[in-house]
Order: structure tokens, then sequence, then C-alpha cells
């Protein structure tokens, strides 16, 4: 055990900071670290001030603000230099690079960046990105330490030079097994039925479940559309849109398969208890087309789930094709309607796939092991 420091970490919203960071902060904490968070204030923060971690609101904006991210930068600055911390960890873009900027500036000196998926390698315009990339190579610059969640991307991080001269370690993306487990008892088989029924979908159905913020790249449309194909599956659409979400919306796809899918479709909208939604479920779907390696993939597996999603940098180091699910070309609705098919008439197959998954997920993503791996590294 090494003496305490005292470490910042910094997301861009509060949203991240409940769903993702929560976890690493109480281990922190749990080994004697005093251990405090910066993000844009919201309700999901609350959780945070619950259990006891000093919370300094930062007006991150999630755009291309310039003089947003000025302000945000400033205030950030202007806490590290009020303040002696011993390490500052940025995650996501925005909030990430000018976590290391501002760091920098304050003489930390411990400066960690988790990527949670480059910005910069999302589809869009070619002048966006290489904006993108250009401010994502100057905080690099300023990092003593890189974690990525997947392997692909740490890889691709030194090529780019975008990783300190120790490289990019790739750390997964870690679920509580506790929590995301397969159903087991007469217990849990009530409860399916319960949420089936308030779902208003038939106990015998077939559900096909996506996990996700509802915006264009997560593959909405191409879920829907492939559903209309399969008359036995009914689709449960778990997420919501939050506020600082710039992605392209999909509130055209939801009312058109609202008229095509009728009762097959169910809109849960934002859940406290995922956990409890994929139990009730048979097969994960997230037809996605950037990831950086997606929680809720890793949350499926991990509760016995077989699950068919797109041949993408993080997805594919998760769903072993023919094992554990399927990985289809992006946009493609042809291909993610031919694997969901033989998934939706066997039950044999989904348990099979599940297991596999379940198996896999333990092994690959308990979040104690993706924890583990950056306390070590850290020293902490």
């Amino acid at each position: 055990m090494t003496s305490p420091r005292r470490i910042l970490q910094v997301a861009a919203i509060d949203f991240q900071v409940r769903h993702f960071l929560l976890p690493l902060m109480r281990a922190l904490r749990d080994r004697g670290h005093l251990v405090e968070v910066a993000a844009a204030d919201g309700p999901d923060l609350d959780q945070a001030r619950a259990e006891g971690f000093a919370v300094h609101p930062v007006p991150f904006a999630r755009s291309l603000d310039v003089a947003a991210h000025l302000r945000a930068y400033r205030r950030l600055r202007d806490l590290l230099r009020r303040h002696r911390f011993d390490i500052v960890h940025g995650h996501y873009p925005v909030a990430g690079q000018l976590a290391r900027l501002a760091a920098r500036a304050a003489g930390v000196p411990q400066i960690v960046y988790t990527s949670h998926g480059y910005s910069f390698l999302k589809p869009g315009n070619i002048l966006v990105r290489a904006l993108m990339f250009g401010s994502e190579a100057l905080a690099a610059r300023c990092q003593t330490t890189l974690f990525t969640q997947s392997s692909e991307e740490a890889r691709l991080a030194v090529r780019l030079r975008l990783a300190s001269p120790r490289g990019a370690i790739a750390i997964g993306n870690g679920v509580d097994p506790a929590r995301f487990r397969p159903a087991r008892d007469e217990a849990d088989r009530n409860d399916r039925a319960r949420l089936r029924a308030e779902a208003g979908t038939p106990d015998t159905a077939v559900v096909l479940v996506i996990v996700s913020r509802l915006v264009a790249h997560k593959g909405h449309a191409e879920l829907f559309a492939a559903a209309e194909r399969l008359p036995e599956a009914h689709v449960w659409v778990v997420g919501e849109r939050l506020a600082s979400d710039h992605g392209r919306r999909i509130d055209a796809a939801i009312e058109r398969a609202k008229v095509r899918l009728g009762s097959r479709l169910a809109l849960l909208g934002r859940r406290a208890d995922v956990e409890r939604v994929l139990r009730a479920a048979d097969i994960f779907v997230l037809p996605s087309h950037f990831e950086g390696m997606p929680r809720t993939v890793a949350e499926a597996m991990m509760s016995g789930l077989p699950v068919v999603a797109t041949a993408i940098r993080g997805t594919r180091e998760q769903v072993v094709d023919g094992e554990t699910g399927r990985l289809v070309p992006v946009g493609d609705v042809g291909a993610l309607v031919a694997a969901l098919e033989p998934l939706v008439a066997d039950p044999a197959l989904r348990a099979r796939y599940g297991a596999a998954a379940r198996a896999r997920a333990e092994a690959l993503f308990d979040e104690r092991l993706v924890i583990a791996r950056q306390i070590e590294t850290l020293g902490l």
C-alpha cells in the first residue's frame, strides 16, 4: 500500500460519473486515497455526493464551443492551482483534453488519461475530425499515462504517437458480475414475467434488447428495420437522449418503428434496473457505428445473453463471432437479420451462446480486474 494520494477524476458530465467512474473512485478510496471528482453539475452527481466524495462543478460543454472550453479550462486550472492534487485522471475527449492541459499548467506530477473512444475516429466531417485529432495530439503531450479500453485502440495510439514513451495500456471495460448475472431461481423467473407484463410483451416472445443513448450512430434504425423482418421478435429500447448529446436524433426512426412494429416495440426509457431488464430479455443487439468498448455489451454478456453487434473497434474484442454471439457489418440490415434469425428461432443456440458469453465476461470484463490493472499501473 502506497502513501495516500489526492486524486481528481475528471469527466464531462454527471451521467459519466455515476455510470462509469464511481466503481474506480470507490476502489481508490478503499485503498486510503483522497478521491474527488470534477464534472458538469447535474442530478447524477448526487450519488457521488451522498457517498462523501468532494464534487467540483466545472462547466464542460460537449461541443465545438471554444469559448465554453476556455471557461471550463480556466475553472479547472484554478481549481488545480488552489489545491495540491497528486494525480489528475481525465476521461472522455473534451474533459480529458482540458484536464490534461490544466494539470500540466498547474504542475500536477501525475497526469492520466483514459480514452473511452477517440473522437477523431468517429465518422463525420474530415475537417472536424482533423481538429479533434490536433487537440488530442496537444493534450497527449501532457499525459504521463494513457489507458485505452481496447487493445486495438492502444496500438493505434502508439502508432499515432498519442501515447507517452511507456506506451498505452489497454484495460478493457468492466462490470459488476454480482449485479449483472443470468436468471438463477424462481424469484428471477417471476421478475422476468413482471417486467414483460409491464412492457406489454408476451411471456413466450423472443425479446431483442438495446441499451444505449438515443443517438443515430448507435444503430437503432437498423435494429428496427431488422425486426420488421423477424415477426416473432419483440424489441425493447432502454435509454434516453442526454441534454448534452449532439449526435443525430432518431425521433423519426422511432415514430416509424411505432407504426411498423406496433405492440412488438417497447420504449422503456432510462432505467436504474438495467440488470433486471437484461435478465428478462433474450438477445442483446447493438448495431453501433462507432464505439470505444461498449460497457452495455459487457453487461449483456455478464448477464448470460448472446450478443449481436457490429464488427467495429472495441466490440470485436468482446464478442467472439459464432461462439458468444454474432458480428455483422455496420449498416447492413440484411446481415443483421441473418445473424438474428437463427437465434430468434432456437432457444438452445441462445443458451449456448449466452453461457459462453458469461464465461468470457467473467474472465475478461469483471470490473475488479479492470480497476486492479489501473491501480497496479499507477502504483496505488
